[in-house]
């Protein structure tokens, strides 16, 4: 008897066998499906088997597994029903996401099974947030990524394997080593002699076992989740095996080598097992031939019924009051200001924070540099004082990590509250932002709970990289709220509003602002829902509709002009690019008869192009003039100051406001 099966009973051997059984079986019928044009697309396991259903059986049902396209046996080993994992395969509306998503891009979150999506190791960070979930909670559980060793070369794999030993998380990182990315083979994807061999790098253990046998599998992984829960340290595990068919069936295997699949043929991890099991006499060819059959029998019958099953009906309010959860009443907030003293943007912005995490332990501030430093700004400075280490996180250079570690800490229900140290450096983060965290909700998880803070704009003579206006580049995708501050009283209000709404929030701040501007708050602050633009200055002759740091150029030409040429202009502070309050423009376009579109961004494709349009297409007739826009030019941010505010949207203002009153 060897080491992997000295604890296995008979019956667990039996059970081992069933297990594998099952995702081959439906596989099998997926294929037939597919080639009888009842599903477009298959992306087959099959080989692979022993990898998923072995680890799956070594995990506990509290732990967390992050599978990928050839993982059924993930589902099928956590005993979801059929039915519906069928007709999500079939795309079907009884299928777990209603035909939202396809194959295995979907969760399940009473199962602890966390969605893929396409793009390679995006979903391992998340591992990382629900590692650190249950760190900070005194869980003793663990989560689980897979990967393809292709995947190794993605960002986000350095990254989660960095952050997870530098923060000692209770994770396995698993390659399912398969032999081709795709078309390529692993000879043209790394040079290192074994993927394993990358723990070293990261000072974590690695394991390399054999992928296709089920017992050692299972084994391995029972060990790693005992070290790891014992030693509070990731390990990465390298399962070798290989993929008998094609990435996806239309791309067929004919750039593999024939012996090479013959000599993995003999390497099933099904005959393999069955092998063992007639060696060890455990059970007789009948009694593998009967747990086949009642497995095909069960399998037939959810197959027949889920092809009778309706495909999702198209239905225009119920698809897009998906995109976000419902907001609550945000809540009151006595005023926490004293009547006389100044506030600065940037202290009313760190009173907010400071509010919601003096009331719930929930959130978990995460960032570079914001811990004994404070942030590059000051924002948090005395934060780790108050909050503890636990609570507010210095990490490493990984903006793509840490978002896809916020998702996951989300996932348990933390509060995660991620700065990005200049706004210009999110690009680095752009996928988990649009394609995880923004799409998550509406495919298949719960709501996301997530603020990511983010200081943006010129005027500092920053130069290129540190003053983007990048916010206009998230209103395109779906799921996304963003909120973009102009006064001292919204630093304060819109953040709470912000850290309370129940999804993804991208909080732009306007780093001019931060020390520039003062008041004193004589009154309540009144806390409300994302989405409503306010009047900062009534008017007659024009509307100015802005936000951020182009209300106050707006404020200060409306001023000039009413006092050197008696024209009003009314301002419309939008607050929020999303959800957009278009009604509040709309009835001041009504007063005004005209106007202008102000913004700091760049022209082309900034968020007043959408605006614009709305405007164009429902507010045609109560123009007297074109909508004109005025933004800053198309060109990389200058450095220097004089060329920098030429570049800037204010230097062009009044001529543009002049044209439009002329008109």
């Amino acid at each position: 008897m060897s080491k992997s099966e000295k604890n296995i009973s008979a019956q667990e051997f039996m059970n081992f066998y069933e297990a594998l059984i099952i995702p081959r079986l439906i596989e099998e019928k997926m294929l037939n499906l597919l080639r009888q044009g009842k599903i477009n697309k298959w992306f087959s396991g099959i080989g692979q088997e022993a990898i998923a259903v072995g680890v799956t059986k070594a995990l506990k049902k509290e732990d967390y597994i992050l599978p990928m396209h050839r993982n059924l046996g993930v589902f099928t080993s956590r005993n979801v029903q059929l039915y519906p994992l069928i007709c999500q395969l079939l795309g079907k509306h009884d299928g777990y996401t209603n035909g939202r998503e396809r194959s295995f891009h979907f969760g399940i979150s009473e199962k602890n099974i966390v969605g893929m999506i396409s793009h390679l190791a995006a979903m391992l960070p998340v591992a990382s947030g629900l590692a650190l979930s249950f760190k900070l909670s005194n869980k003793k559980n663990i989560a689980l990524a897979f990967c393809g060793e292709g995947s190794t070369s993605e960002g986000d794999f350095h990254e989660a394997l960095n952050l997870a030993a530098v923060w000692q998380l209770p994770v396995i990182f698993l390659i399912e080593n398969n032999g081709y990315s795709l078309s390529t083979p692993r000879s043209q994807q790394y040079a290192c002699k074994e993927l394993v061999d990358k723990a070293i790098g990261y000072g974590i253990k690695g394991i390399q076992i054999d992928g296709n046998n089920i017992l050692e599998v299972y084994d391995i992984v029972c060990r790693a989740r005992k070290s790891i829960l014992k030693n509070s340290k990731p390990i990465l595990i390298e399962a070798m095996t290989f993929r008998m068919r094609g990435h996806e069936e239309a791309s067929g295997t004919n750039y593999v080598p024939k012996i090479l699949m013959k000599e993995w043929e003999k390497k099933d991890p099904i005959l393999g097992l069955e092998k063992h099991i007639l060696d060890i006499g455990i059970a007789t060819e009948n009694d593998l031939d009967e747990i086949k059959l009642k497995a095909k029998i069960t399998i037939q019958d959810e197959v027949n019924l889920a092809l009778k099953a309706e495909y999702p009906v198209f239905d225009e309010d119920k698809e897009v009051s998906r995109v976000f959860c419902p907001v609550n009443k945000v809540g009151r907030v006595d005023n926490p200001f004293n009547y006389d003293k100044k506030y600065r943007f940037i202290d009313t912005l760190s009173a907010a924070l400071r509010h919601e995490f003096d009331n719930d332990v929930s959130y978990i501030m995460m960032g570079q540099d914001i811990g004994d430093y404070g942030g590059v700004f000051k924002v948090t400075e005395g934060f780790i004082k108050k909050y503890g280490e636990n609570r507010i996180r210095n990490t490493p250079i990984i903006e793509s990590g840490i978002l896809g570690t916020a998702l996951g800490l989300a996932l348990e229900g933390y509060k995660p509250v991620i700065e990005i140290q200049f706004a210009d450096f999110i690009t680095c983060g752009f996928n988990q932002i649009v394609n995880n965290i923004a799409k998550s909700h509406y495919r298949w998880s719960p709501p996301l709970n997530i603020t990511i803070r983010a200081p943006h704009g010129a005027g500092v003579s920053a130069g290129p990289f540190h003053s983007q206006s990048p916010e206009g580049w998230f209103m395109q995708h779906a799921g996304l709220k963003i909120v973009v501050p102009a006064t001292v009283e919204d630093a304060f209000a819109l953040t709470i509003a912000s850290l309370r709404d129940p999804n993804p929030v991208l909080i732009f701040e306007h780093k001019k602002l931060y020390r520039s501007l003062s008041t004193r708050i004589n009154g309540q602050i009144s806390i409300e829902a994302l989405g409503k633009a306010k009047i900062r200055k009534t008017g007659i002759d024009a509307t100015i509709v802005t936000y951020g740091m182009g209300v106050h150029w707006a404020m200060d030409i409306a001023s000039k002009y009413e006092a050197e040429k008696n024209i009003i202009i009314e301002v419309v502070d939008l607050r929020t690019l999303c959800p957009l309050d278009i009604e509040t423009v709309k009835n001041s376009i009504k007063k005004t008869g005209r106007v202008l579109l102000l913004q700091e961004a760049s022209e082309v494709l900034g968020p007043m192009s959408e605006i614009s349009s709305q405007i164009a297409d429902s507010c045609f007739e109560l123009l007297d003039a074109p909508v004109m826009r005025c933004s800053s030019l198309m060109i990389p941010i200058p450095t220097n100051k004089a060329l920098e505010d030429g570049y800037l949207a204010s230097h062009r203002l009044e001529k543009t406001l002049d044209r439009l009153l002329a008109y």
